[in-house]
């Protein structure tokens, strides 16, 4: 099996776990992200420090990006000050595995090409526990023999690997995952809400509902740690209104209407307003809450 050179851009919530997968495997590693101190455990694993995505490229067979918006992306790529773009030699292979714009992927994927570089575009789904785990479900758009080719370096970092089609498709698949995660996210809150508010014991309904047709992983990891009030990230907040953005723009283009993301995107800028953005999505339950509060 080849072993590529893998470099890494991004060393957040989910990048840093999926680079310690990466180490697991075997690969050699080299890292860079916009604070170095985040990267210190990971160099202290035994991955390599570069000072840009140009001296990353340099370094490795592969590239993978793992960051917050299509902006981060682009610039890493193409637009920065010292992109990939730059350094990069033909072959080069570029696999984002952020959530972002798929016209914009479609875009960048043809401009890196006219280079000679493959773009892959590959987000996950499964959270911070997946990337933790090894355990991601990762779908991806673009050439298929790149897929094929590098499906063993997808392989250390998520279980569930499935090809999409053409470049975009992984990123209009992950949207179209946001949609029904948001749905789950929303049936937690409005389940537990309505349970607390006629007296119930959260964790006897809990147990209850985890078991039967209503479990999903927003209720049986979400909704017991929104149940116990644990509000802590998996999932910020504002990274899900980043998402549903993408989602309505993309839906507007095709002309779908979407009325019950827009709902509920509309109750989570809620939380955002009140300077909550940072929270995990669970808080989704403290807004049903309230609405169902009397105020004297």
């Amino acid at each position: 099996m080849t072993r590529f050179k893998i470099g890494f851009i991004g060393t957040g919530i989910m990048g840093k776990p999926m680079i310690a997968n990466l180490l697991i495997a075997g690969y050699a590693v080299t890292i860079f992200s916009r604070t170095k101190s985040k990267a210190d455990d990971l160099i202290a694993k035994g991955a390599t420090w570069a000072n840009g995505p140009a001296e990353v490229a340099a370094n490795s067979d592969i590239v993978i990006t793992c960051v917050t918006d299509t902006p981060d992306v682009e610039d890493v790529l193409i637009n920065g000050p010292t992109p990939v773009i730059d350094s990069a030699r033909k072959g080069l292979i570029c696999i984002d595995m952020s959530t972002i714009s798929p016209m914009a992927t479609m875009q960048m994927s043809k401009i890196l090409a006219a280079k000679g570089i493959a773009l892959l575009d590959a987000p996950v789904s499964g959270g911070q526990t997946g990337a933790i785990e090894g355990k991601l479900s990762i779908m991806v758009g673009g050439d298929k023999d790149v897929f094929e080719k590098v499906l063993p370096v997808l392989e250390a970092m998520g279980k569930t690997i499935t090809y999409c089609g053409q470049a975009g498709n992984g990123q209009i698949t992950k949207l179209a995952n946001q949609v029904m995660v948001v749905h789950t996210l929303m049936s937690m809150a409005e389940g537990l809400a309505f349970a607390e508010k006629a007296g119930l014991d959260l964790a006897t309904t809990l147990k209850v509902t985890t078991a039967g047709a209503a479990a999903s992983h927003s209720l049986n990891v979400l909704g017991t740690k929104a149940a116990s009030g644990d509000f802590a990230p998996a999932f910020m907040v504002d990274l899900q209104l980043k998402d549903l953005k993408l989602v309505t723009e993309y839906a507007d283009q095709i002309k779908q209407p979407l009325p019950g993301v827009a709902l509920i995107r509309q109750l989570l800028l809620s939380l955002q307003a009140k300077g909550r953005g940072r929270d995990g999505t669970q808080a989704l339950l403290d807004v049903i809450r309230n609405l169902g509060t009397t105020k004297n």
